[in-house]
C-alpha cells in the first residue's frame, strides 16, 4: 500500500505550495461542473501548484496535475472579511498503477488578495451576476412592480435586498481572501506528525512575531534531515514551535495506521460502521459522502485498515475531485468519497447505479444499505466486544454528533428522542453518565441481554474519565494524553477486528490447493487454476457463518490473499500475510481447540493490553531524534517575514539536500538495502516482482489496473479508454462467472450419475447467482442516461414493457394482432412431448419477456425494484431463457440509444454478442433458483390426465380426482371435471413436484379406466412433470385399485431455438428412458424377465442411492420418494425379488399378486401361534410376526382404495421407515406358504441370497427415513 519502488528512507518526499496564479488570473474551473447561477464567491476557479521542493524524486516522480487536484479538489475558493476563514486540514492518497501508494497531507488557509487585477475581476463578475439575478427576479414576478415590492417586503429568499446584503463584494468596502495550501507528500501515512508540522508552519506565518528561523530551515529539515523511523521505533523531530513525534509498528504488529479510529466510530456509530465494514468485505460499491475531506479520508482509511489481513483490490479514491464525477459510472466495485456541497443535498445526487450501493452520509450519521446481504458472523457478540473497548475509553457506541455541524440542531432535542432515534442516536460532549443515558437504547439493550447470557457483566463497567481528569497519571509521555489515548484506542479496536479473522480463518491453510508446477507456469495458467477448496472449507464451518463466508470467499480480496499465500512458496511472504500467519501459529500454540472441530463460540481478543503497551512504550521512550533545523546558506534579504502571508521560498536551498552533513544520508549500499527490505517487510506492499504483478493483475483482477483514475489527463480519449477497460473487464467477469456456474453444477452432476438429483450446495449456488445478478446490474448501469428507481436493469425492463404495450395497443384488428405474433415467434419453453395415443397434450406455453415481468410484478412479497430485477433474472435462468430475453432487450436499438451513452457496454456490439453467448452456456444445466427461493408465492399449475385410448374407454362415467404433492406441500384432493381430463389450479408454491395421487369413485356403467400418465406443469417457470401410470383404475380389473400414487419425473425441455437451428434432426427428448414398469402379472407379463444377477444388482443400486441421499447436506437432498417408489427405487427392486420364481398362473382366469402371498402368510402366522416350538425361537418369531401382521392389517384396514400393488408399495415403505424389512424378509422366506406359491429356484427360497439381502437392507438402519404424507395417508399404526 505504500511506494513499493521506494528507495526512500526520508520522512517526506516533497513540500508543495498551491494556490492562485496571479499571472493567469481568475480562470473558471469548468471540469468541476459548477453552475454559474451561484454567486462569484461560491464558484470554483482553477488552482495551480505554485512551487514544489525538490523538483523530482527518482522513486516517486512528481505528478503535478494529480497533486493540484487533490490538494484543492474544489479549486480555489474566495472569502471576504465577513466570513470565517479558519485553516482546514485534509489528507489524500495517490495510488500508482502497481497498487503502491503515496500520501499527501494538506493545510488550506486564506490569504489576502493583494493583486488589484484579481480584485477588480471579482467586482466585475459580481456586477454581471447581480444584473442577471435582478432580471430573473423581475421576470419571475410577472413584471408587476407591486409584486416585486411585496416579495421584497416579505423577505423572499430571492429578493434583491437579501442578494445585495449577503452575496456581494464591493472593492471599496470589502477585503478579498483566497485559499492557499501547504502540503507534505510522504511515503508512509504519518498523519498526526504531518498535521502538527503544517499547523506550526501556518502559525509561524499568522503570528505577530517572526519564527525563530526562516521557514526554509524547517522545510529543508523535514525534507532532507528527518529519516523514517525504523519498524518498531519512534522518532522525534522539530517543528517551528515544538517537537513532533511519530512511531512505527514492529514487524509482528499490525501495519502502520495513523488516523484516529475514534473519529470514524464517532461519526458513524458502531452499528453503522460494522454494516459498512461488511459491505466492504463483500466488495460492494461504497460511496462516502461528507462536506469535510478529512472525514472522507478518515472513514475510508479506517474501514480499509480494519480489513487486515485482506486488502481492498478495486477502485479506491477516498476523495473524488469534482472533475471526476463521471467515475461514479464505473461498473466495478469501488470505494470512493464525494464532497457534498450543502448539508442535505443527497436528494440532488444522481447516481447511475444503486442496486449494490452502500451510501454513507457521514455528516448526518446515516447509512443506506444494499438489499439482502449476509450479516457478519457473531455480529451481536462482535458489537458487544467493540462497545466494551469504546466505553472503556469513554466513547458512546452509538457515535457522537458533537463532532458534527448538526450538533447545534440536536441540542434542543429531548433526551428520550435522542436515545430512541436509531439514525442519529448521539449524545452531547458530556460522557460522564454515558451508560445511564444509553440504557434506553435498543442496540445496547440487545447487547446487555446477550452479555447476561454469556456471563459478561456490563452494568458495573467503568467509564474512563475525560482526558482532563486523566492528566494525573505520571508518565513522561512525549505526546499529549489525548493523542496517547487515541493511539491506544485505535490499536485495540484494530486488534478486535483482526482477531475475528484469525478465529474465522485459523485453518485456512489446510484448504489451500498447493501447485504442482513452478512459479512461471502457475502464474501463466492462474485463471484456470482452483487454488482454494471452497466446498470443503465451507463444509467445515459452523452453520451460522455460511451465508457470509460463502459470499466472502468469492471476492477479489480473498482470491488475492490466497494467491499471495501460494506465491510465498517461491518468494518472500507478503508482509500482511506474514503477520497474520504468525498470529495463527501463536493462537494454535496457546489454544487447545481441536482444529477439525469448528464451533461458532465467540472468542474474545486477548492481546488488547499488550498492543496498547507496545505503543505506549515507544511514545514514552523515544528511540531516535533527528537533527535540529539550522540556518541555511541563504541570500541576504530573502525570506522576509510579512504577517499573514506565506513567504516566497528560496528554491536554491530547498531543491537539494545536504551533501554529507548527516549520519544516515550515505550509509553503505548493503545497509541501505537492509533498510529497504525492512521497510518493505513492515508495510502493506504490492508484490514487487514486475512479471508477477503483471500476471496476477491480468489473471485475477478486473478493476485492479483502475484502482485510481488517472488524475493527470482528463482528455476524452483517456476517459474513453477507461470506459473501454471497463467494458473488457465486464465481459471477462461474465466469462469467468458463467464458467464457474457451469463447472460447479456439471461437476456435481457428473459425480452423481446414479440419479438426476445432483446439485451444488444450495448456498453456493445462491452465492453464484447473487453475484451474477450483481454483474448484470453493473452492466446495465454502465453509461446510463435515464433511470427510474434503484435498479438499472429493472428500469430498462420497464421502458421496454412500456414501448411494447404501446406497440400492441396500436395494433387494433385481430388480423393485425395475428400477423404481429407471426413476425415475432416466441419460443415454447414447455416441452413438445411425444403425443400419446389419445392425442391429448399440454398446450404450448408461450414464453414472453413481458409475461415474465408481469408474473414478477404480481408477486406482492417483493417490495423493491432491485428485488424485482433479481426475481426476473432467477425466473429467466430457471426457464433457460435468460440469454434469449436479454437479447430481445439489448437489440431494441431505439430504446438502447435513448437510455444509454455511446460508450456504454450495451452499445458495444461485439461485446454484447459474446456476453449473450456466455449466458447461453448456462442453459446446459438445470436451475431451480426461482422455485426454491420464492417459496410462499401463489403459482398457477395445469394438469392433464392422459388415458390409453386403444385399450379402453378414455371416457369414464365415474368422478375422477387428483392430489399433487411437491417438496414444499400438497394441493389436497381436487375433483377433475368429468370427461375434460384437463384442469388449471392455483396454489402456494409446491416446489419440485414429487407425487400425484389419482383416483375415482367407481360410479356409473363405465367405471373402469386405463390411465397412461398425468402431466403437470408450473405455468410460471414452465417446468413440466410426467407421472407415468400405465395401469387400470377400477374394481375387478388389474389389482382392483381405485387410486394410485404416481411418482413424477421432470421432463427436459426442448433445446433452445438458437442451438436447434444448427442441427438437422429435431432434438430428441430425454423424457422417460424406460417405460413405467408394469406389474409382471398385470398386463400378461410381456416384458422380458430380469435374471437373478440383474435383480440383485438392482437392489444394491437402489440402497446405494438412498445411502448417498443421506450423505448430502440436508438442504440439498432432493426427493426421497423417488428413491423409494420411483423407477429404480427400493420398492421396484424388492418387487423384482418377490416376482422371481413366483407362480403367477391364472387360477380360474384370476391374477395372483404378491399381496395375495403376503395375506396368506399373515393368515398362517395368526393361526400357527398355537403350535409349540423351542422357547427362545418362539419368542423372537412371535414378536416379529406380530409386528408384521399388525402392519399388514393396518394397511388392509385403511380407508383408501389402493390396489394390491399399492398395498405392497406401502408395506415396503413403512418397513424401510421403521427399519423392519431385515426382520420380515427371513420371516416370509421361512413361512411354509412359500413352497406352495414359489418355484424351487426362486430367490426367496435361496438361503445365501436371503442372507445377503438382509445384510444390504441393514445398511439403512442408521438413517432416519421420513415418508411423504401422500404415501401414508389414512394408515393408523
Amino acid at each position: 500500500m505504500t511506494s513499493s519502488s521506494s528507495g526512500s528512507c526520508r520522512f517526506a518526499d516533497y513540500f508543495v505550495l498551491a494556490g492562485i496564479d496571479t499571472d493567469s488570473g481568475l480562470e473558471p474551473d469548468e471540469l468541476s461542473g459548477e453552475n454559474f447561477d451561484q454567486s462569484p464567491l461560491r464558484r470554483t476557479f482553477k488552482s495551480k501548484v505554485l512551487a514544489h521542493y525538490p523538483q523530482n524524486v527518482e522513486y516517486n516522480p512528481f505528478d503535478q496535475d494529480a497533486v493540484n487536484m487533490l490538494c484543492m479538489p474544489k479549486g480555489l475558493s474566495f472569502r471576504t472579511q465577513a466570513e470565517s476563514r479558519d485553516p482546514l486540514f485534509h489528507s489524500f492518497l495517490i495510488t500508482r498503477e502497481d497498487g503502491s501508494r503515496t500520501y499527501g497531507f494538506v493545510l488550506t488557509f486564506y490569504e489576502e488578495v493583494t493583486c488589484k487585477q484579481i480584485c477588480s475581476a471579482m467586482q466585475t463578475l459580481y456586477q454581471m451576476h447581480n444584473v442577471e439575478q435582478y432580471s430573473s427576479v423581475y421576470a419571475s414576478s410577472s413584471c408587476s412592480m407591486d409584486s416585486l415590492a411585496s416579495s421584497i417586503d416579505e423577505g423572499d429568499s430571492t429578493s434583491l435586498a437579501k442578494l445585495q446584503r449577503y452575496n456581494s463584494y464591493d472593492i471599496s468596502r470589502d477585503t478579498l481572501y483566497v485559499s492557499k495550501c501547504i502540503c507534505l507528500i510522504t511515503p508512509l501515512p504519518f498523519m498526526q506528525a504531518c498535521r502538527k508540522f503544517l499547523l506550526q508552519l501556518h502559525k509561524a506565518v499568522s503570528s505577530q512575531q517572526p519564527p525563530p528561523l526562516p521557514l526554509e530551515s524547517y522545510i529543508h529539515n523535514v525534507l532532507y534531515e528527518v529519516p523514517l523511523p525504523p519498524p518498531g521505533r519512534s522518532l522525534k523531530f522539530s517543528g517551528v514551535y515544538g517537537p513532533v513525534i511519530c512511531q512505527r509498528p514492529g514487524l509482528t504488529e499490525l501495519p502502520l495506521f495513523d488516523f484516529p479510529l475514534r473519529e470514524a466510530f464517532e461519526l458513524l456509530g458502531l452499528e453503522n460502521l460494522v454494516q459498512l465494514f461488511t459491505c466492504v468485505l463483500l466488495e460492494m460499491q461504497i460511496l462516502l459522502y461528507s462536506q469535510d475531506y478529512q472525514r472522507l479520508m478518515t472513514v475510508a482509511e479506517g474501514i480499509t485498515t480494519l480489513l487486515f489481513p485482506f486488502q481492498w483490490q478495486h477502485v479506491y479514491v477516498p476523495i473524488l475531485p469534482a472533475s471526476l464525477l463521471h467515475f461514479l459510472d464505473a461498473p466495478v466495485p469501488y470505494l470512493m468519497g464525494l464532497q457534498s456541497k450543502e448539508p442535505n443535498d443527497r436528494s440532488k445526487l444522481e447516481l447511475p447505479q444503486e442496486a449494490n450501493l452502500c451510501f454513507v452520509d457521514i455528516d448526518n450519521h446515516f447509512i443506506e444499505l444494499p438489499e439482502d446481504f449476509p450479516q457478519f458472523p457473531n455480529k451481536l457478540e462482535f458489537i458487544q466486544e467493540i462497545s466494551e473497548v469504546l466505553l472503556h475509553f469513554g466513547i458512546p457506541p452509538e457515535g457522537n454528533l458533537h463532532c458534527s455541524e448538526s450538533a447545534t440542531k440536536l441540542k434542543n432535542l429531548v433526551l428520550d428522542d435522542l436515545v430512541n432515534d436509531k439514525k442519529n442516536g448521539n449524545l452531547t460532549a458530556n460522557t460522564i453518565n454515558m451508560y445511564e443515558l444509553l440504557k434506553g437504547n435498543e442496540t445496547l439493550a440487545r447487547l446487555q441481554a446477550l452479555a447476561k447470557r454469556t456471563g459478561v457483566t456490563v452494568e458495573k463497567m467503568e467509564i474512563a474519565p475525560p482526558p482532563a481528569a486523566a492528566k494525573e497519571k505520571d508518565t513522561k509521555c512525549q505526546c499529549s494524553e489525548e493523542e496517547l489515548r487515541d493511539y491506544k484506542l485505535t490499536v485495540q479496536l484494530r486488534e478486535v477486528f483482526a482477531n475475528r479473522f484469525t478465529q474465522m480463518f485459523a485453518d485456512y491453510e489446510a484448504f489451500v490447493i498447493q501447485p504442482t508446477q513452478d512459479m512461471d507456469s502457475w502464474l501463466t495458467n492462474r485463471e484456470q487454476m482452483q487454488n482454494f477448496d471452497k466446498a470443503s472449507f465451507l463444509s467445515d464451518q459452523p452453520e451460522p457463518y455460511l451465508p457470509f463466508l460463502s459470499h466472502f470467499i468469492e471476492t477479489q480480496m480473498f482470491a488475492t490473499f490466497i494467491d499471495n499465500k501460494i506465491v510465498s512458496l517461491w518468494e518472500e511472504k507478503d508482509p500482511l500475510l506474514r503477520v497474520f500467519d504468525s498470529r495463527i501459529e501463536k493462537m494454535k500454540i496457546y489454544s487447545v481447540r481441536i482444529p477439525t472441530l469448528r464451533s461458532s463460540n465467540y472468542q474474545k481478543c486477548t492481546v488488547l493490553k499488550e498492543a496498547a503497551q507496545a505503543i505506549e512504550q515507544r511514545l514514552v521512550k523515544i528511540d531516535h531524534t533527528a537533527i535540529h533545523p539550522h540556518l541555511l546558506d541563504m541570500k541576504i534579504g530573502q525570506g522576509k517575514y510579512e504577517q499573514g502571508f506565506f513567504p516566497k521560498l528560496q528554491s536554491d536551498v530547498l531543491s537539494t539536500g545536504p551533501t554529507n552533513n548527516n549520519r544516515w544520508a550515505n550509509r553503505s549500499a548493503t545497509a541501505q538495502r537492509r533498510k529497504d527490505r525492512l521497510r518493505q517487510h513492515s508495510e502493506h506492499l504490492a508484490l514487487d516482482n514486475d512479471l508477477k504483478e503483471k500476471y496476477i493483475q491480468e489473471a485475477r483482477s478486473i478493476g485492479k489496473n483502475l484502482r485510481q483514475p488517472k488524475l493527470s489527463d482528463l482528455s476524452p480519449a483517456v476517459i474513453a479508454q477507461t470506459n473501454w477497460k471497463f467494458v473488457e473487464g465486464l465481459l471477462k467477469e461474465c466469462r469467468i462467472k458463467t464458467k464457474r456456474m457451469l463447472v460447479e453444477k456439471m461437476g456435481h452432476e457428473a459425480v452423481e450419475l446414479g440419479h438426476g438429483e445432483a446439485n451444488i450446495t444450495g448456498l453456493e449456488e445462491n452465492t453464484l447467482i447473487a453475484s451474477l445478478c450483481d454483474l448484470l446490474e453493473r452492466i446495465w448501469s454502465h453509461g446510463l442516461l435515464i433511470k427510474q428507481g434503484k435498479s438499472a436493469l429493472w428500469s430498462h425492463l420497464l421502458h421496454y414493457q412500456e414501448s411494447e404495450e404501446k406497440r400492441e395497443a396500436m395494433v387494433e384488428t385481430p388480423g393485425e394482432q395475428m400477423s404481429l405474433y407471426k413476425k415475432r415467434p416466441s419460443l415454447a419453453a414447455g416441452p413438445e412431448r411425444r403425443r400419446s395415443d389419445s392425442g391429448l397434450n399440454l398446450p404450448t406455453l408461450r414464453v414472453s419477456l413481458i409475461h415474465d415481468m408481469r408474473h414478477v410484478q404480481h408477486m406482492s412479497e417483493i417490495k423493491t425494484d432491485v428485488g424485482r430485477a433479481r426475481a426476473w433474472i432467477r425466473l429467466s435462468l430457471e426457464k433457460k431463457v435468460l440469454s434469449q430475453q436479454l437479447k430481445q432487450l439489448m437489440f431494441n436499438q431505439a430504446l438502447i440509444k435513448k437510455l444509454y451513452k455511446r460508450y456504454a457496454f450495451l452499445r458495444c456490439e461485439d461485446e454484447k454478442e459474446q456476453f449473450l453467448y456466455h449466458l447461453l452456456s448456462l442453459n446446459a444445466v438445470d436451475y431451480f433458483c426461482f422455485t426454491s427461493v420464492f417459496t410462499t408465492i401463489m403459482i398457477p399449475y395445469r394438469a392433464v390426465i392422459i388415458p390409453i385410448k386403444k385399450l379402453s374407454n378414455s371416457i369414464t362415467t365415474s368422478n375422477p380426482w387428483i392430489s399433487v404433492s411437491g417438496e414444499l406441500g400438497d394441493t389436497g384432493v381436487m375433483q377433475v371435471p368429468k370427461n375434460v381430463l384437463e384442469m388449471t389450479f392455483e396454489c402456494q408454491n409446491l416446489g419440485k413436484l414429487t407425487t400425484v395421487q389419482i383416483g375415482h369413485d367407481n360410479s356409473g356403467l363405465l367405471a373402469k379406466w386405463l390411465v397412461d400418465c398425468v402431466m403437470v406443469r408450473n405455468e410460471i417457470t414452465g417446468h413440466t412433470y410426467r407421472f407415468p401410470c400405465g395401469r387400470w383404475l377400477g374394481k375387478g380389473v388389474d389389482d382392483g385399485s381405485l387410486e394410485r400414487i404416481l411418482v413424477g419425473e421432470l421432463i427436459t425441455p426442448v433445446v433452445e431455438e438458437d442451438l436447434s437451428k444448427q442441427c438437422r434432426t429435431p432434438p430428441q427428448l430425454r423424457s422417460p428412458t424406460v417405460t413405467r414398469r408394469l406389474s409382471i402379472t398385470s398386463l400378461g407379463g410381456k416384458t422380458g424377465k430380469p435374471n437373478a444377477g440383474q435383480i440383485q444388482e438392482g437392489i444394491g443400486e437402489s440402497i446405494n442411492n438412498i445411502v448417498k441421499h443421506f450423505h448430502k447436506p440436508e438442504k440439498e437432498r432432493g426427493s426421497l420418494t423417488i428413491l423409494l417408489c420411483g423407477e429404480y427405487g427400493l420398492v421396484s427392486a424388492l418387487e423384482q425379488v418377490f416376482h422371481h420364481g413366483f407362480k403367477s398362473a391364472r387360477l380360474f382366469q384370476k391374477n395372483v399378486f404378491i399381496w395375495d402371498f403376503i395375506e396368506k402368510a399373515v393368515t398362517y402366522f395368526e393361526t400357527a401361534e398355537e403350535d409349540e416350538e423351542s422357547q427362545e425361537n418362539l419368542l423372537q418369531l412371535k414378536a416379529c410376526s406380530a409386528t408384521f401382521c399388525q402392519y399388514v392389517n393396518a394397511i388392509t384396514a385403511a380407508p383408501r382404495n389402493i390396489g394390491k400393488d399399492g398395498k405392497l408399495q406401502l408395506l415396503v415403505c413403512l418397513g424401510a421407515r421403521d427399519h423392519l424389512l431385515p426382520q420380515w424378509i427371513p420371516l416370509l422366506a421361512e413361512c411354509p406358504v412359500i413352497s406352495r406359491m414359489y418355484e424351487d429356484g426362486a430367490l426367496l427360497r435361496d438361503h445365501a441370497t436371503v442372507n445377503s439381502l438382509i445384510r444390504v437392507l441393514q445398511t439403512l438402519h442408521e438413517f432416519n427415513i421420513t415418508l411423504e404424507a401422500s404415501l401414508v395417508k389414512g394408515i393408523d399404526l
